[in-house]
């Protein structure tokens, strides 16, 4: 291969990781997407009580997560993935991952859905409402 060749093929890959590093591409973002109701991703079981604090974090999923993730955190196909899933279990995203995705948003990496924008009037407190709901679905589901 030629000197020229060479260039040309890492300058090509360096803008193409460049590309879709920036978000840019055939994933995107899914803010616009909150009016769309898909088909439920996973099957979830809720459990017959949940405790105080994930009352509350459920009522905080419901009005600030649910159109997007689904009732009960299963995920909406073609619009955002279920929580109710290995992928978000303790010890791949820790509770603090929740917080940094509803104040930052989050970069697609996982899933095809796009990026996942801030979440607006979302409190530190109402995260950790929302994780005890979530964790507790998520280990009624057999994920610890």
């Amino acid at each position: 291969m030629g000197r020229y060749t060479l260039i040309a093929v890492a300058l090509a890959a360096l803008l193409g990781f460049g590309f879709w590093w920036s978000g840019e591409g055939d994933v995107p973002d899914v803010a616009a997407g909150t009016d769309r109701i898909g088909p439920a991703i996973v099957d979830v079981v809720v459990p017959e009580t949940l405790s105080a604090n994930a009352e509350i974090g459920k009522a905080a999923f419901e009005a600030k997560c649910a159109a997007c993730h689904g009732a009960n955190a299963a995920g909406q196909d073609g619009v955002a993935p279920p929580l109710v899933h290995k992928i978000y279990e303790p010890s791949h995203h820790g509770d603090a991952a929740f917080l940094l995705a509803a104040k930052n948003g989050v970069r697609a990496h996982h899933w095809r859905f796009g990026n996942m924008p801030p979440v607006e009037g979302v409190t530190d407190g109402d995260v950790k409402m929302i994780v005890a709901y979530v964790r507790e679905l998520q280990r009624a589901n057999g994920i610890n």
